[in-house]
């Protein structure tokens, strides 16, 4: 059978040419004269596909032969050019460089000109004209030369027209027209720059066309620039020269067996999880399943009678918020896939079903915590079936694509006999990647799992039985719902199970802070400062020195007073207007490649590096660990690290040689001791020695009570303390403050803190003695002026009325990464004053249990 499609290939030199802009604008161009346009993109790449479906009205799909086999490119490209409905002409988008495919030797272990997979490689199957769009931003007639040798390099393809893009003038334009023109390559147009088709990225490429508000004017804008610039007749009647294909398009419905029995498989889609191949629906479709798309955004519950969960891929991270808000789904599905519910989920979908990601409460249906991380994972493999499941056979081979900068690991001192037994999904080389699950009670001893979960990428249309297995499975199970009732799982699960999630956020509020947490008339509990008023010989120096404040603030007796009580040069001193500033003048000094901050911690930190415009990774210490930090833990990439130390709210003390350790040459480590002054003898203080690469920030405000004066300073690296001085203004702290700091640092002022902290380690020691006694867990070995009490078995919003009721304030943590409301840090004070507390919650929590108080 031979079938005649209209058809080009939009090619380049490199990536970065404008090949996106020039085919999705040809695409919406030609449909906006009326043509029928079918768009495609070679390669693996989800995103492209996105904006291709919006400029042809109909699917874009994916040609890659690394994926899917040379030997069904040709249909494939067949079956999406003529359905929904045959197409007048085919446009396809080419991946990096013309000739840049898989690197090395061809899988058959031979050499060729083109990579494998390239854009060329699929011109050749296609046997399709090329179209080479070049960037003219940099150069004139060398892009002709650039041009002719694509072009002569491989005689099997063939470079029929030139697209100049990004033309600086019309006497650049005709220069590179002539050169081509001497090579017999003809111009089909000229662009100049214009900003109003740019796409926006982020860490993974372009924005996806389902994500983007402005999505639909990027492809009108596109399809009017290139209409106004490029010969689109020209354009068609090149298309039109493609010969006619002697092969059939490619047939779902001659692929699989119809075992679905109308079973109904729900596949996540929106703005979370946009990845996923046009053929792999149509093929579970083809089955006699019916698939039915849900928004994990926005979507309360998963569609009726679902059987099946199909998660693909996306961008969960850049929305995890709206995920973990979506508590009633994200419930649904863990309970659903712990029932035995086949599951497959790729990247995206791997990282929804974590216990958590980046902090926030996931689905937790896999014993593992995922964050962000500054490496680009990215390439095609050979997968091989590490063990047996309801999708793949132990051993069987597929190939696979992975891309993201994500990672997970293990979630610790969680029970994988009562959760479900974690094996690998795969082993790619030498390595285990992915996993997959069986539960406890739903599946007997070794029967192939029921979820699948891993980084890989798999297309579907290379293997169709994986639509099969999947549609029988869901078939399976859901004659398997319907013999027990929904009533005896649900008690089985919630009598048997944990939920993995319990305690964590399902949004973080970085900008909450304890003073919001208080409430006049109650016994404030929910902010670290020590007392209600300074201490009187403050308030009477200070305002002695009121006289003083008609003058400018010279800073200078208290940046010495600062050096000399830390035994430091005065130009390692920073005097900031309360300890906070320091890191948002940081924020504006530095540009970090990769910052990690150490959670959970003050949240300041990581809002002034957002609010700035860096790229945050969050390295989140375990409650099961008991918050302790491994510097192994940070990424080695990271060239700026923020912990605290003592922590807030944790209240562990890590020790020195931990934190130091983490120097090395490029990376700035900053340590918040807003409250190592409590500590007596401050033994892990980082202040002194050598302090390359180091800022230490320290407050006045806890201690010493005066918040309202924005008191505080910073310590460390001279260089990295100029760069930080540079982004203040003239006069930065006022002289109140400075005053305060000269005054605070005095031998008689350290000696009062000295004692004061001695006061502190007795009255928090009574404090977690009471609340131990009383039944509360609390994080082991507190070292700062509060505690940090693990309430994850009672529920936050009753507990905190039935505290409010008897008259106390606490904060609660739900703005902290890694915790949740279900944990409160508890402000040290007075003895009579915590025993009443430890009572009153103590109360609070047999109330909410229905049990008397003893």
């Amino acid at each position: 059978m031979s079938t005649r499609i209209p058809r080009l290939v939009v090619a380049a030199p490199s990536s970065g040419q404008g090949k996106t802009t020039v085919a999705i604008g040809l695409m919406a161009a030609l449909s906006a004269r009326g043509h029928i346009v079918a768009g495609f993109k070679v390669g693996p790449d989800y995103i492209d596909p996105g904006y291709h479906a919006l400029a042809c009205g109909r699917p874009g799909r994916n040609l890659d032969p690394y994926l899917c086999g040379e030997e069904r490119i040709a249909p494939l490209f067949l079956h999406g050019a003529t359905e929904p409905a045959p197409a007048e002409i085919a446009v396809v988008e080419g991946v990096m460089g013309l000739f840049d495919g898989k690197l090395g030797a061809w899988p058959d272990g031979s050499q060729d000109l083109a990579g494998f997979g390239s854009t060329a490689h699929v011109a050749r199957l296609l046997e399709a004209p090329v179209v080479v769009v070049v960037d003219a931003s940099h150069g004139s007639r060398t892009a002709a030369a650039v041009c002719h040798g694509l072009a002569s390099y491989d005689s099997r393809i063939r470079v029929a027209g030139v697209v100049v893009n990004r033309v600086m003038s019309p006497l650049v334009a005709d220069e590179i027209t002539r050169g081509c023109d001497q090579v017999g390559l003809p111009v089909l147009g000229v662009i100049p720059i214009d900003k109003a088709v740019s796409v926006g990225s982020r860490h993974l490429g372009l924005i996806t066309a389902d994500e983007s508000e402005d999505a639909a004017q990027v492809v009108r804008s596109a399809g009017e620039l290139i209409a106004a610039h490029v010969d689109l007749d020209a354009v068609r009647s090149l298309a039109a020269q493609a010969p006619g294909q002697q092969v059939d398009p490619w047939d779902p419905t001659a692929e699989v067996h119809p075992v679905g029995q109308g079973a109904v498989i729900a596949m996540a889609a929106g703005p979370a999880f946009t990845f996923r191949y046009t053929e792999t629906e149509e093929l579970l479709r083809a089955t006699g399943a019916r698939v039915e798309s849900f928004d994990p955004l926005g979507d309360a519950h998963l569609p009726a009678e679902t059987a099946g969960l199909y998660l693909g891929g996306g961008f969960p991270e850049e929305h995890a918020e709206a995920l973990a808000g979506n508590t009633s789904l994200r419930e649904e599905i863990g309970r659903r896939c712990a029932e035995g519910m086949p599951t497959i989920a790729e990247c995206a979908g791997l990282l929804y079903l974590c216990r958590s990601l980046d902090g926030l409460a996931m689905a937790g249906a896999v014993d593992l915590d995922a964050r962000m991380s500054p490496q680009l994972t990215i390439g095609y493999h050979e997968a091989h079936a590490a063990e047996a499941s309801f999708l793949f056979h132990k051993g069987e081979v597929v190939r696979a694509h992975e891309f993201h900068r994500t990672i997970t690991e293990a979630a610790p001192g969680l029970s994988d006999e009562a959760q479900g037994v974690l094996e690998p999904a795969w082993q790619i080389g030498e390595c285990d990647e992915g996993v997959v699950l069986t539960f406890p009670g739903v599946s007997s001893p070794g029967t192939p799992a029921t979820l699948v979960a891993s980084y890989q990428h798999t297309h579907w249309a290379s293997s169709p039985v994986l639509a099969e297995r999947f549609a029988q499975a869901a078939a399976d199970f859901a004659v398997g719902q319907a013999a027990v009732s929904h009533r005896a799982i649900t008690k089985r699960l919630t009598t048997g199970d944990a939920v993995k999630s319990s305690g964590l956020p399902a949004a973080v509020d970085l900008r909450h802070h304890g003073d919001q947490d208080i409430e006049s008339g109650l016994v404030d509990l929910a902010v670290n400062v020590h007392a209600e008023r300074p201490p009187q010989w403050l308030v009477g120096e200070l305002t002695h020195r009121a006289n003083t404040w008609g003058r400018y603030p010279d800073a200078t007796v208290a940046r010495d007073a600062v050096a000399a009580r830390h035994g430091v040069n005065p130009d390692q001193v920073l005097l900031t207007a309360g300890a906070s500033e320091a890191f948002w003048l940081l924020a504006r000094a530095v540009t970090p490649r990769w910052a990690v901050v150490v959670h959970p911690q003050f949240t300041e930190p990581e809002v002034a590096l957002r609010t700035a415009g860096h790229r945050v990774g969050r390295l989140i210490l375990r409650p099961e660990q008991g918050f302790r930090f491994d510097p192994v833990m940070v990424d080695s990439r990271a060239d700026l690290v923020m912990i605290g130390n003592p922590t807030n709210p944790t209240s562990v003390l890590h020790p020195a040689e931990s934190i130091r350790s983490m120097l090395r040459s490029e990376r700035i480590v900053v340590v918040d001791e807003a409250f190592m002054d409590a500590v007596p003898g401050e033994p892990e203080s980082l202040i002194g020695g050598s302090m390359e690469g180091l800022l230490v920030v320290r407050s006045l405000t806890k201690t010493w009570s005066i918040p309202g004066i924005r008191a505080g300073y910073a310590v460390g690296d001279a260089r990295v303390v100029a760069q930080l001085t540079a982004q203040q203004p003239a006069w930065p702290v006022a002289s109140p403050a400075l005053d305060a700091i000269e005054l605070c640092c005095s031998p008689e002022a350290q000696a009062e803190t000295a004692q004061q902290a001695r006061q502190i380690v007795e009255d928090r020691d009574d404090f977690t003695e009471s609340l131990t006694r009383s039944g509360i867990r609390i994080v082991n070995s507190p070292r700062a002026p509060f505690v940090l009490a693990d309430l994850r078995d009672a529920e936050p919003a009753m507990l905190r009325e039935r505290l409010h009721s008897a008259g106390f304030s606490v904060r609660g943590c739900e703005s902290f990464p890694g915790l949740g409301p279900s944990w409160l840090r508890l402000a040290v004070r007075s003895r009579g004053t915590s025993m009443a507390f430890a009572q009153a919650l103590a109360m609070a929590l047999s109330s909410s249990a229905g049990r008397p108080h003893p």
